[in-house]
């Protein structure tokens, strides 16, 4: 049976909770890991609390940060020095606060018409001009495919492939359920290609709507129930029986998620938990 343990919440889940709530939450379901955000309203992360006293709750409520999500366009040329100095502050806060890592999503634009050879050149160079940042902090760099069509990353093996060619130790891949779902990536290719020890994080999210799927986004993102269609116990599972010993990390975007009255919402990640810990 899958222990709790070894679940996170992303803070996406439940956004309106203060840190401190968010991290009592996560201790009284049973969880001992939480992801953090730079996208909540406000731009915060931290709610403006010093590094000392978010050391002090974690370890209060018996809870850790796994990572800090995210840094956004990390692979575009282009804005390579202002995402220089947006990591430098990231990496500071995640060594202040003994996160041992940081998410980099890619650039994902409707209106980016990059050659796919040009962004997996540029996927490279950014990747190499961040090493040295991540090994001075003792980080670890997370990358994300993202899968949406209009993504300039949205496969893991293009992400794999990226990581070994930059020849940098410090990054790994986040494995997002949702994204490999909609993203290019069949589940024969993974199975015979992707070097599960490379898979740092896995994100998950449960899926009920039927649609095509382009017409999917972050808000179909919810609960994992017995409805999910996009096969999260089984793309998970998968992982686990090739060895993977990371985070499952839960990352609902959805609304009528974020939005419930927390008794129910409590309610209904705890069914949530149940079957994913009765059937991994």
């Amino acid at each position: 049976m899958f222990s709790r343990t070894r679940i996170a919440l992303n803070r996406i889940i439940y956004p309106n909770l203060d840190l401190e709530g968010f991290l009592e939450l996560a201790s009284d379901l049973g969880l001992s890991m939480v992801e953090l955000r730079n996208d909540l309203p406000g731009g915060r992360i931290t709610d403006g609390m010093e590094p000392r006293q978010v050391c002090e709750l974690a370890d209060h409520y018996g809870v850790s940060i796994v990572s800090i999500n995210a840094l956004q366009k990390f692979n575009l040329a282009g804005n390579l020095p202002a995402a220089m100095e947006e990591l430098k502050a990231l990496l500071e806060l995640s060594s202040a606060i003994h996160c041992p890592a940081v998410v980099l999503c890619p650039l994902n634009d409707q209106d980016d018409t990059g050659d796919p050879q040009q962004c997996f050149e540029q996927t490279v160079r950014c990747l190499q001009a961040f090493h040295p940042m991540f090994v001075d902090a003792g980080a670890l760099g997370y990358i994300e495919p993202l899968g949406f069509a209009e993504s300039s990353l949205s496969s893991l093996i293009t992400a794999q492939a990226a990581i070994r060619e930059s020849k940098a130790p410090c990054f790994r891949l986040v494995y997002d359920t949702f994204h490999h779902f909609i993203g290019p990536d069949s589940p024969e290719k993974l199975k015979t290609e992707l070097d599960v020890g490379l898979v740092g994080l896995i994100h998950a999210s449960g899926v009920e709507e039927d649609l095509q799927r382009e017409r999917y986004r972050d808000g179909h993102r919810s609960l994992i129930t017995q409805a999910d269609r996009f096969r999260n116990v089984e793309q998970i599972s998968l992982l686990l029986s090739r060895g993977y010993t990371g985070p499952l990390s839960l990352e609902p975007f959805a609304s009528e998620i974020q939005n419930l009255p927390r008794a129910q919402f409590v309610r209904a990640l705890n069914r949530s938990l149940d079957l994913l810990c009765r059937r991994l």
